[in-house]
């Protein structure tokens, strides 16, 4: 099988060669996918045969150094951090390489900010992204207070220095690092770091959240959107029901790439979505989203996994992200760059449109608040003329 691939390895990795291109095409990968793997497979070969290593020798750290020499020697394609994270994954299921060391917390700060994750993802649900952004506030925080006898000494003056240094940052970052502050100061004082709750000695800060309009797009740019993705290949036909989720059922980016088989009931016409914190809700799937999704399923790759939207290159893993698919067609659209948020209020400001009321746009976007709906009623603008009193004294 490697003869056909047209791959010569030679050094401590050859032994493993016919089983990871077996393994690569298992997980779909093409045979020019495969072939350019092995390629870096056999320079990796060569090169732990140059260092006198064998397979045993083979760490993440290892192929990290092999990654960058390879990089130095003037290769250009394959150099990035995770280009062996399959073939570490493929030798360690053979244990002929060693196991991760996961190596645990070291510190007092490491341990308080270990269980302030446990306590972000358990308690408050919060997603991956929003953990390590609290983290790295809190860390920036405590990194001067480093100990459990300088945590206990945290006094109001030590939070008002923290925001001093941090106010030269645009006012929604400032924002943003004071609700982070607030969180972690809560967390402290529950779990008796702190001999008192230290939180309201973060001042409110200014916020913009009411001066802005939700800025929308027109529905026939919604539609050159959706036009620019070529149907007729997998990648089109994929891309066309995100942009359909996203544009008419308002859902956000993790909300997309959450989605399962089992949460479309196509006898009701429902599809349960799962928001955040962990809420859970069910929407009706209107006809040109369920005839898109339903597309897209046909032409899938047959696989294993139950998620909706996969990588179309191998190894197809469920999408993460999904920000560079909607901004590519907004460009190929030729219209101002488009983020996947922007479609939910777009979706909301086409309801608001069509004479829907807060209170069904709320149950659709899933708002917890009442006030995040509320920012939408100023999109009307043609009820809010009607609202608009004359100025006293104005000419007639």
């Amino acid at each position: 099988m490697i003869q056909s691939l047209s791959v010569g390895i030679a050094g401590p990795l050859e032994p493993y060669a016919a089983g990871l291109v077996a393994h690569l095409l298992s997980l779909q990968y093409t045979r020019l996918s495969a072939r350019n793997l092995l390629y870096v497979f056999a320079h990796l070969s060569r090169w732990l045969a140059a260092h006198k290593l064998d397979v045993q020798a083979l760490t993440s750290q290892r192929v990290s150094a092999f990654l960058r020499s390879r990089k130095r020697a003037g290769y250009t394609a394959k150099c990035g951090p995770h280009t062996l994270d399959i073939v570490l994954e493929y030798l360690r299921g053979l244990d002929v390489v060693p196991a991760e060391v996961v190596v645990g917390p070291q510190t007092a700060l490491e341990r308080i900010l270990g269980r302030y994750a446990d306590y972000l993802a358990q308690e408050r649900a919060l997603a991956s992204s929003t953990i390590r952004y609290c983290l790295h506030t809190a860390a920036r925080f405590l990194e001067r207070h480093s100990t459990r006898t300088a945590i206990r000494a945290l006094r109001a003056q030590d939070v008002r220095t923290f925001l001093r240094r941090a106010g030269r940052t645009h006012p929604r970052s400032l924002a943003g690092i004071g609700s982070n502050l607030r969180c972690v100061l809560r967390f402290l004082f529950v779990e008796g770091l702190v001999t008192r709750d230290l939180s309201a000695a973060v001042p409110p800060s200014r916020t913009w959240r009411d001066r802005t309009l939700p800025r929308g797009i027109a529905s026939q740019d919604v539609q050159r959107m959706l036009a620019s993705c070529d149907r007729r290949t997998l990648v089109g036909i994929r891309d066309y029901a995100i942009l359909l989720l996203l544009a008419r059922l308002g859902l956000r980016q993790c909300e997309v790439c959450a989605l399962t088989l089992d949460d479309f009931d196509w006898k009701c016409g429902e599809v349960t979505v799962h928001g955040k914190g962990r809420k859970r809700a069910r929407l009706p799937i209107p006809a040109d989203v369920g005839r898109a999704v339903v597309a897209y399923l046909r032409r899938r790759r047959s696989t294993t996994t139950r998620f909706i939207f996969l990588r179309v290159r191998a190894p197809h893993q469920p999408l993460q992200k999904i920000g560079k698919l909607v901004f590519g067609a907004s460009q190929r659209a030729g219209i101002e760059p488009v983020w996947p948020h922007r479609l939910r209020y777009t979706a909301a400001t086409q309801m608001l449109a069509r004479g829907a009321s807060l209170a069904e746009i709320a149950q659709v976007l899933r708002h917890t608040s009442t006030a995040t709906t509320a920012i939408y009623a100023k999109v009307d603008r043609c009820a809010l003329r009607r609202l608009v009193q004359p100025w006293p004294g104005a000419a007639s």
